[in-house]
């Protein structure tokens, strides 16, 4: 088994990725894979058995070499590496055939190039000319942190010998999100949703030979992600999604078309959790319709095990998974599991037996021991909803040393508190001494869709309430001092942390990151307008939800220190609305620094900048909740 690893590059500025081998025994120890170097990613077997990855490292025929550009590589047993495909621009992702020589990788063309030849002579003109411009027809400039266009995603697929034929556009804003039959005659990928008609986007079905298209599927008001063939290439399972529109909450199932007659049938009609976010994995056996998933649930992301007869069991009794693979017979499923309080490690599990604990795998990446313990808080919240979430407690905490809380919500909304995570995580935190409590709100996936319902079109409303529901749940216990209290979030916690410094003056100090301020301005510049007009309406002819739930509406009372963190190349939640927020606050008079970030998107990625935010945050919290003295980070 290979698996690709990351760590902090030497320069402490960014992630590299290499080839580990892992022994699915667990018996021996993981070793970097021989002939590996730093910039290796994304494995996979061929059919033939043949070790494919995507890599930038440079060839031997280095004619028309794009330098930072990923290329795909096969590594032989003896650790002599071939490209055997490269793009203009680079591949994206690629997938292969179960038992085919066929190969679909992710490229870009620019909308006038017929070929990679006309594209490649087209992507130097435009270098030598130095123009960046991009001309938009159907979809926005920008999406999450990154600009989009001119070059616009394609499908290819590849046999040996043989070069990329293009099966079509992904669309704009495609993802990679491509599937190949396990006969590699057929190839399926997601074409995304336009501004004309941005809650729908199409699964293409094409001919893998040729790139003719042979089916799409589309449903209005749906998108659909994730492909994924059976193993007999008679149907083809994907993730629906329907998004919160004004009158109808977020809903996600896993659907299968019969490739045959087109028809599209519900696989989990009587599951009320949703099967997200990892991709669905049929049964690689000919003949068996048994599937396997994920999907958060009540703090825990488990696998899913879904009989034929439409029966699902729990395969998992805590943790959550991710990166699901099975055996070629079918009996064994490998992970990567993760929790609040253990990082993500390669474990081995039975295909069948319910609420089981994996096998863990000798696999890089232990931390080691935490500084300190994780527990649970329930609450009933006030329309009677069971609550809970995790509480992270820092080594010492007593009765007679109660620790101080941060309440820390997570982003989303539709998003949960169930996998580790290197952003925003408690530990720091609770290395300082703070208790760190984990709230799941109203809104929140893995509660069943009742969760969604009562959260619907309500973003500051039943949420907020929730949060405060738990954190006084949390204050209750005598180990933790309600009179040292702090709030921070990213992103929708970002948008709570707005909403609670409009509406309490409970906590000390409160950290708004990439959060929402203003939801009528945000209309005008976030890359999901479209998304959030469905969600809040019209904002010149439906007000009721925005001055609701739009914080800017109340600024007068705030008065609680704040620290405001964001990147200058966020799409989602532009840097508009940090900037309105802190223009609001020093015309108010209320204490507030803002952390900007010129180069990081809506999350803070890179290794140098991450540690920057977490000693800003904890130095700002110091001050304003323990009473320390600031002290303005060295390199600030």
């Amino acid at each position: 088994m290979i698996a690709s690893v990351q760590s902090v590059n030497e320069e402490g500025t960014g992630r590299v990725a290499t080839l580990w081998e892992v022994d699915p025994s667990g018996e021996s120890e993981s070793r970097r894979l021989a002939g590996s170097v730093e910039g290796d990613s994304d494995p996979a077997f061929a059919a033939d058995g043949t070790l494919l990855f995507l890599s930038g490292r440079e060839g031997g025929d280095a004619t028309g070499e794009e330098p930072g550009t990923d290329s795909l590589w096969a590594l032989s047993e003896s650790g002599e590496a071939r490209r055997i495909a490269r793009h203009p621009g680079g591949i994206y992702a690629f997938t292969v055939a179960a038992h085919a020589d066929a190969v679909a990788y992710t490229g870009d063309l620019l909308p006038d190039a017929a070929d990679m030849a006309t594209y490649a002579a087209f992507r130097r003109e435009r270098e030598e000319a130095m123009v960046t411009a991009a001309l938009y027809e159907e979809t926005t400039a920008g999406a999450w942190g990154a600009a989009l266009g001119p070059d616009e995603p394609h499908t290819f697929v590849l046999r040996s010998g043989g070069t990329g034929v293009s099966a079509g556009s992904q669309g704009l804003a495609g993802d990679a999100d491509v599937a190949l039959s396990p006969d590699g005659s057929l190839v399926a990928y997601t074409r995304a949703a336009t501004g004309r008609v941005p809650d729908t986007n199409t699964v293409v079905i094409a001919d893998a030979a040729t790139g003719a298209r042979r089916r799409a599927f589309s449903r209005p008001g749906h998108q659909y992600y994730r492909p994924a063939f059976t193993a007999d290439g008679s149907a083809l399972v994907c993730q629906r999604q329907r998004e919160e529109t004004y009158d109808t909450e977020w809903r996600v199932t896993l659907v299968s078309f019969d490739l045959g007659s087109g028809e599209e049938t519900d696989l989990l009609p009587d599951f009320d959790n949703w099967p997200w976010p990892g991709r669905p994995v049929p049964s690689p056996v000919p003949g068996d319709a048994t599937l396997w998933f994920t999907g958060d649930e009540r703090g825990h992301c488990p696998v899913f095990r879904r009989d034929a007869d439409g029966t699902i069991t729990r395969l998992t009794a805590s943790g959550a998974y991710d990166s699901l693979c099975v055996t070629p017979d079918g009996t064994t499923l490998y992970a990567l599991r993760s929790a609040i309080d253990s990082p993500p490690g390669v474990v081995r599990l039975d295909a069948v037996t319910p609420d089981q604990q994996p096998a863990c795998l000798q696999a890089p990446g232990d931390l080691g021991s935490l500084p300190g313990t994780l527990t649970e808080v329930r609450a009933q919240a006030d329309d009677g909803f069971p609550l809970r979430g995790w509480l992270v407690l820092p080594d010492g905490a007593s009765p007679e040393r109660p620790a101080p809380l941060l309440v820390v919500p997570h982003g989303g909304p539709q998003a949960s508190w169930s996998a580790w995570t290197w952003s925003w995580n408690p530990w720091p935190f609770a290395a300082r001494g703070y208790a760190v409590l984990l709230p799941d709100p109203a809104l929140s996936t893995g509660y069943g869709q009742r969760m969604q319902e009562r959260g619907r079109g309500q973003y500051g409303g039943q949420p907020y309430r929730d949060v405060v529901a738990l954190t006084d749940a949390a204050l209750a216990r005598v180990d933790l001092d309600a009179t040292r209290t702090a709030l921070a979030g990213w992103s929708y916690g970002g948008y709570l942390a707005n909403v609670a410094a409009t509406r309490t003056d409970r906590f000390k100090a409160i950290v708004s990151a990439a959060g929402m301020w203003n939801l009528e301005a945000l209309q005008t510049d976030t890359d999901m307008h479209a998304y959030f007009r469905k969600i809040f309406g019209d904002p010149r002819t439906q007000r009721e939800r925005y001055e609701a739930d739009s914080p800017h509406f109340h600024a007068a009372r705030m008065a609680t220190p704040m620290l405001l963190v964001h990147g200058g190349k966020d799409h989602r939640v532009p840097m508009g609305q940090a900037l309105s927020l802190h223009s609001d606050l020093q015309r108010l008079g209320v204490p507030v620094r803002f952390l900007h970030f010129p180069t990081e998107g809506h999350t803070i990625g890179a290794p140098n900048h991450v540690r920057i935010m977490y000693e800003t945050v904890l130095s700002f919290l110091d001050h304003h909740v323990l009473g320390k003295e600031w002290r303005r980070p060295a390199m600030l």
